[in-house]
């Protein structure tokens, strides 16, 4: 079969090219341990895993207990518009290429602007977003992971860039914005030519701060010192301190890089990081020399982190803080210990990564400078023990064997690989319950579990809390930090759910789901997950939505709702055609959610918003409820 085009592969796709991982050669065992009644009906599943196979109901006081939700759930489908409860309403908030100054230019659909109008505009594909309140102003950020090259190329026969302000225009869909928003007759909207409007792009200046900066790894041509990078790109996830920044997570970096020297080899580390000589379609090295690998190998270790951003000084430097490990980060949840410690529990998007945790050297502060908590620390990577218990193992130069902390913070997997962390199933959003010491990862899914080794050839084995080889739908994992305390390094865990498709699995197949898992609300590939006030765990999908074969019935992408009291879980929306539904906020009142919508059509096939003959649009919707109420 032919290979096919690098753009037209999916962005965990385009890692494996190239790159194959080592198979297994134990797999009929690994597949024997993962469907025993020790391997996986150990009870692993809280809401009742010991009869998953015998599909036997939950009883009362489980998740047959009355809907605490305050909605009736709404069925899958395959429209190409948005499905809310009856007594709920949506509108768009805002949308790629609205504009965000008194001198932007309306998006124009022929030529799909250019790369002026977009760095004056709202970027393309939102993902991570958190809404700041103070004084009566609200500021919206909002991370802008990628574009979708078909249709921001739209106007050009390949569907690629093909001159230079092509190329800068797709660079200035990336990044973040930061906007305003104001309400008027209950309608959301970007107050146009706002102060606090910003774009953060590719070209923007950002400091590197922490372990990592001013060593010879991060040092470039265009950078002696280390310390200063350009830009923030591919930021899917995201998250809020208690001091009032946003935290944008850079994920995959690494297709944007690629080398003019066709003989150019690529390093160990280069390859565990997904680096290739070929890019992903973008073509950023063809107007600047720093995505050229065979010019600037050290570039890529200045990319990769998490990224803090004041949303109300728009004049400030965002800054890189390396203290937070390097990998594809997928967002920052950030929570205080008992202590007053700042806890930063994230994950690393790949199949086969690790979870991590930021533990900080110093405490938060009410009436304290907290701006720089983020830069001294100790960063750990996840065991879970098959017996449902796990512990937080510490990177530093004495258990990873590696010479420095800034080394550790510049090859993350590497040391997570070195103190033996497990192995999960491509871990996504991190989400801590408000009301009690318990957090939360989607794990969505990894068709190489049991099969093939991580990317630094780190055993994938079907177990624990990645119990499923080949796992096509993905799992939700729950730990409980010892004491209560996020600082202790024991925790207990469960799975909260295992997503699956009842309909079209028996009821002794794993891949049925778990018992909180019904025809009415199943779902594949868990991704961003996050709290309300109540304590109800929000769930949006990034997965097949072909409605076909292994996926028939669940229709397009979805936000469903869990009640982690009772492990009811319940459908709220559904996204349009070959969309994500992914990353949530609310407004201080609480009486709007936020929600977004990214790449609708991007495999042709949607007009949504606009409807019509309008190319699709990634954007943030608003919804309320009909009677004003409280949306969570």
């Amino acid at each position: 079969m032919a290979q096919k085009p690098f753009h037209d592969l999916s962005f965990d796709d385009f890692d494996e090219v190239d790159n194959p991982r080592p198979e297994f050669s134990e797999f009929d065992d690994v597949v024997e341990r993962a469907i025993s009644r020790r391997g996986f009906l150990s009870g692993i599943v809280t809401v009742g895993a010991a009869t998953f196979l015998t599909g036997t109901a939950l009883g009362t006081g489980t998740v047959q207990a009355a809907n605490r939700f305050g909605f009736d759930p709404v069925k899958a489908n395959s429209l190409d518009d948005i499905t809310v409860p009856q007594g709920f309403n949506w509108h768009v908030a805002m949308k790629w290429g609205d504009e965000l100054f008194s001198d932007s230019i309306a998006l124009d659909e022929e030529s799909r602007g250019d790369a002026s109008s977009q760095e004056k505009a709202f970027g393309d594909n939102n993902d991570g977003m958190s809404l700041f309140s103070k004084d009566g102003r609200n500021i919206f950020v909002v991370n802008n992971e990628y574009v979708n090259r078909s249709i921001i190329f739209g106007n050009r026969e390949t569907g690629l860039p093909e001159t230079d302000d092509d190329v800068r225009k797709g660079m200035m869909g990336h990044g973040v914005t930061v906007a305003e928003i104001a309400q008027t007759n209950g309608k959301w909207r970007i107050v146009r030519g706002s102060e606090f409007n910003r774009r953060i792009t590719p070209a923007t200046r950002v400091e590197i701060s922490g372990p990592a900066a001013g060593h010879d790894l991060m040092k470039t041509s265009a950078d002696a010192t280390g310390t200063v990078a350009l830009g923030t790109w591919n930021n899917c996830g995201n998250g809020e301190t208690p001091w009032g920044t946003y935290l944008a997570c850079e994920e995959n970096f690494n297709g944007y890089f690629s080398a003019s020297n066709d003989g150019f080899e690529q390093t160990a580390d280069q390859k565990r990081y997904g680096l290739k000589n070929k890019d992903w379609g973008y073509a950023w090295a063809q107007v600047d020399d720093r995505f050229d690998l065979s010019k600037e190998p050290n570039e890529p270790h200045r990319a990769g982190y998490v990224v803090e951003i004041d949303p109300f000084d728009p004049g400030s430097v965002p800054k890189k803080r390396t203290a937070l490990g390097r990998f594809k980060h997928e967002n920052a949840e950030v929570v205080l210990a008992s202590n007053g410690q700042v806890i930063v529990y994230m994950g690393d998007d790949e199949r086969g990564e690790f979870i991590y945790r930021f533990v900080s050297k110093g405490k938060f502060s009410v009436a304290g400078d907290n701006a720089d908590l983020l830069d001294e620390g100790t960063l750990y990577a996840a065991k879970f023990n098959d017996d449902q218990t796990g512990e937080w193992l510490p990177l530093t130069p004495e258990t990873t064997g590696m010479g420095s902390l800034a080394e550790i913070c510049i090859r993350t997997r590497v040391a997570g690989s070195a103190v033996g962390a497990t192995t999960m199933d491509r871990p996504e959003w991190v989400a801590s319950n408000p009301n009690k010491a318990e957090v939360y990862c989607a794990l969505t899914n990894n068709k190489n579990r049991g099969i093939k080794a991580n990317a630094g050839g780190d055993a994938t084995p079907a177990s624990g809390p990645n119990p499923r080889p080949a796992n096509k739908y993905g799992q939700i994992v729950r730990w409980v930090p010892k004491d209560g305390d996020h600082a202790s390094d024991f925790f207990t865990w469960d799975l909260f759910v295992l997503a699956g498709n009842p309909a079209v699995h028996g009821s002794t197949d794993p891949n049925a789901g778990s018992r909180n898992v019904t025809t009415a609300n199943m779902f594949n590939s868990p991704d961003g997950i996050s709290f309300d006030d109540n304590g109800f765990l929000w769930i949006q999908t990034d997965g097949k939505y072909s409605n076909e074969g292994a996926f028939e019935g669940q229709g397009n992408n979805q936000m469903l709702v869990g009640d982690t009291e009772t492990g009811q879980i319940e459908r709220f929306l559904v996204g349009p055609k070959e969309c994500e539904v992914t990353g949530c906020t609310w407004s201080a009142d609480r009486r709007t959610m936020f929600v977004g919508i990214q790449h609708p059509g991007e495999k042709g096939d949607s007009s949504w918003p606009d409807g019509g003959k309008s190319i699709p649009k990634s954007a943030v919707i608003a919804i309320q409820r009909d009677d004003g109420g409280l949306m969570g």
